[in-house]
């Protein structure tokens, strides 16, 4: 396995500004991630504040045994306890076998900046990976995509799920799991490792009542060794550890409401793009009823309804329901970061590119519980790149990076043009342009007789010009016909490396590469060291 770095070129400005640490994105930040100093300062604020260690370690145990957690994983919660302990946290939904490449990739990121700080600040520095389980959009996570020749095909679990339960209440439907995984298996190709991994899969898939449980063996069997602690925050457990904290931002809605949205706002005009849509009047809370999770709203009158009017409570009745039956509320995208800044002793959050975007207008929710937002690392970033595609990269002359980056459909059209002499394209450009000159004159004469036999003549022409380009057309299919096996190579090429004209981590899961390669290169990625100031590395099977 190699290791390069890769530029990569598409970064959002708000993400390119936050690397360079700009003060028109820093500000809305308590932290610059990138400096050395930044670590020990947070150490000092965390010093100050008081977290229910005890009950919370109790609670990860508990739950990390539900999934049979690896020995290492228990170490670590072990050394949570220990007061000068910390975490670095990241998480994401409980995609189907682990879902995009991107969920390892924040994986790997959590685990080796763990192991950088404890390294460098010699206290306990714990990988924690918050399980998304309180989502409730199942059509996000119910898929994968896996290559079929020059394509990327979805394969969809045909379970249904009705209404909006959270991922962590799903039960999972174990006939449908076993024809999806079935389906997955007959699409790959038949390796050393086909039968231990289908083994694997299928036995995480029977201990497995929901699909994060499913989600969090499946993690545990890659990282077995690294001690990566799960939580879910969809667990009961997990409600009950946050009954104070739900108080504390029932009763500080209208301030992080009202903050967030003007955070919003300046954002904005500053010119910066962020994927979120608050209102000055949104709660931030989900309220369960008939398992679906409703969204919060404040009315005129300050009581919490539901958005379309499922639910009408008093905020006395929102208190009561934080302290007694916490696990009647979730949060949403604006207080989940906050609900784990209060949780968790947290040196350093690692965020994708969209959650350092809406974590930017975060600072207000923040400052209302009286705390600092932590330092937000962007997650590292990886394309995986097979023999067989850097061969064909080679063949044509094509870098990495600008594959990576662009994709090669534009370098397809452009060789292929290029393989008759003179090209094509350019050569029936050059016709219509001649055929244009010489039939002016016929044009001109038209529409000085009469306005129609001008219409007439400019028609005749623009007949002309399809027969051109159908004969074009033609000669291109042909073309294609003949160089097929080369344009297959640029389809790899690109399906590979720039799939659905993204990068490579936001379609393809692991499931090929595990299964032509074991899980051992995903164990020896999360070994490696990397530099957090880079934005992308490419690694070569």
């Amino acid at each position: 396995m190699r290791i390069d770095t890769i530029k990569q070129q598409k970064h959002s400005p708000l993400i390119d500004d936050y690397r360079r640490n700009k003060n028109s994105i820093m500000q809305y930040f308590d932290y610059n991630p990138y400096t050395g100093s930044t670590y020990k300062a947070r150490l000092e604020e965390l010093k100050n504040r008081n977290f229910d260690r005890e009950q919370l370690t109790e609670t990860l145990l508990t739950m990390n045994q539900q999934w049979n957690a690896p020995q290492s994983t228990y170490h670590n919660i072990e050394r949570l306890k220990r007061n000068d302990s910390v975490v670095v946290i990241g998480g994401q939904q409980a995609g189907l076998l682990t879902g995009p490449m991107y969920t390892i990739n924040k994986l790997i990121s959590i685990i080796q900046f763990a192991k950088q700080q404890e390294s460098e600040l010699q206290i306990p520095v714990i990988p924690v990976f918050w399980i998304a389980g309180e989502d409730h959009d199942f059509e996000e996570i119910n898929h994968i995509f896996l290559p079929e020749e020059s394509t990327m095909k979805k394969f969809k679990l045909l379970q249904r799920v009705m209404g909006k339960q959270s991922v962590s209440d799903i039960p999972i439907d174990q006939k449908y799991a076993d024809q999806w995984i079935n389906r997955l298996f007959q699409q790959l190709s038949e390796t050393r490792y086909t039968k231990e991994l289908y083994k694997t899969i299928q036995d995480c898939l029977e201990k497995s009542d929901t699909y994060v449980d499913f989600f969090a063996r499946i993690i545990f069997h890659l990282f077995d060794e690294e001690g990566v602690v799960l939580t879910d925050s969809g667990n009961p457990l997990i409600r009950k550890l946050e009954q104070n904290y739900f108080s504390v931002m029932i009763e500080k809605q209208q301030e992080i409401s009202e903050g967030v949205y003007t955070s919003l706002q300046q954002i904005k005009q500053a010119g910066y793009a962020v994927s979120l849509d608050v209102e000055p009047d949104d709660a931030h809370l989900f309220y369960h009823e008939n398992n679906e999770r409703i969204l919060l709203t404040r009315n005129e009158d300050g009581d919490w309804q539901g958005k379309q009017n499922e639910v009408l409570l008093t905020t006395q009745e929102m208190a009561d329901i934080a302290t007694n039956n916490p696990d009647l509320l979730s949060n949403n995208v604006v207080t989940r970061p906050l609900m784990q800044e209060l949780l968790f002793p947290t040196l350093a959050f690692i965020g994708g590119p969209g959650e350092v975007g809406y974590w930017s207008v975060l600072k207000p929710a923040f400052q209302a519980a009286d705390v600092k937002m932590p330092p937000v690392l962007p997650r590292l970033s990886y394309t995986f790149i097979e023999r067989h595609v850097s061969k064909a990269l080679n063949k044509y002359g094509i870098t990495n990076e600008f594959a990576i980056n662009h994709g090669v459909e534009e370098l397809k059209t452009n060789w292929l043009a290029s393989q008759s002499n003179p090209p094509v394209q350019h050569v029936a450009s050059e016709i219509k342009q001649a055929v244009d000159k010489v039939h002016q004159p016929l044009r001109d004469i038209a529409k000085d007789i009469r306005s129609d036999l001008g219409e007439l003549a400019d028609k005749n022409l623009y007949y002309l010009h399809c027969d051109i380009e159908f004969l074009e057309g033609r000669i291109l299919k042909a073309l294609e016909e003949k160089y097929n096996k080369d344009l297959q190579e640029y389809d790899v090429i690109q399906n590979a490396l720039h799939p659905n004209n993204g990068l490579q981590e936001r379609t393809w899961n692991p499931l090929p590469w595990l299964n032509e390669y074991g899980p051992y290169f995903i164990k020896q990625l999360a070994k490696e060291p990397y530099s957090f100031m880079e934005s992308h590395y490419a690694v070569y099977f």
